[in-house]
């Protein structure tokens, strides 16, 4: 069956891929957060074996699934190896994005990124809600996303916030 022009269906999908490998279950993250958005869009989710599969699970979400967008949500191990397969991982992921002119928002966590394993659960969970939002409003609202540009948002730990202040004091400092 030939697959369904994107601009003549009236909803929208949302793809959702995920590992075992994680340490917690990011994917379902994800749908919980979509489920809480309004929208006419559906779902799809996937799960691979480990970080390295998430590439080819995104583009078939995209080619065969029709999804509008995709969230990949990676777990990164606290190894070297695991580090140079996330940035493999990664590479293949704009790759995806290139060959398909689909956004696919990557969602890696880093072992190495927390300082117990309380903290890394919660920053899983809250590092994959925000990227589901981020999705959402890539599809119904990207006016969101414009009104946050140069804002230094950052998904998980604390935003970094803008630099305007910086700049404006260096004004200051020229007069």
């Amino acid at each position: 069956m030939p697959s369904r022009s994107r601009s003549a269906r009236p909803r929208r999908r949302i793809g959702v891929a995920d590992t075992t490998f994680a340490r917690w279950d990011m994917g379902r993250a994800v749908v919980d957060e979509l489920a809480s958005r309004t929208g006419d869009f559906d779902v799809v989710r996937v799960t691979v074996p480990g970080i390295k599969d998430l590439p080819v699970a995104c583009k078939r979400l995209i080619e065969e699934k029709d999804c509008d967008i995709v969230v990949a949500c990676g777990y990164v191990g606290g190894a070297a190896i695991d580090r140079e397969c996330a940035n493999v991982a990664d590479h293949a992921i704009q790759r995806v994005q290139l060959m398909t002119n689909v956004h696919v928002l990557g969602v890696f966590v880093y072992e190495t990124e927390a300082k117990d394993a309380r903290e890394l659960a919660w920053l899983c969970d809250r590092r994959a809600r925000e990227h589901a939002v981020n999705a959402w409003r890539l599809l119904f609202k990207p006016e969101e996303l414009a009104a946050m540009a140069g804002t230094g948002k950052r998904q998980g730990f604390a935003d970094a916030g803008p630099i305007e202040a910086t700049l404006r004091e260096r004004r200051v400092r020229r007069k």
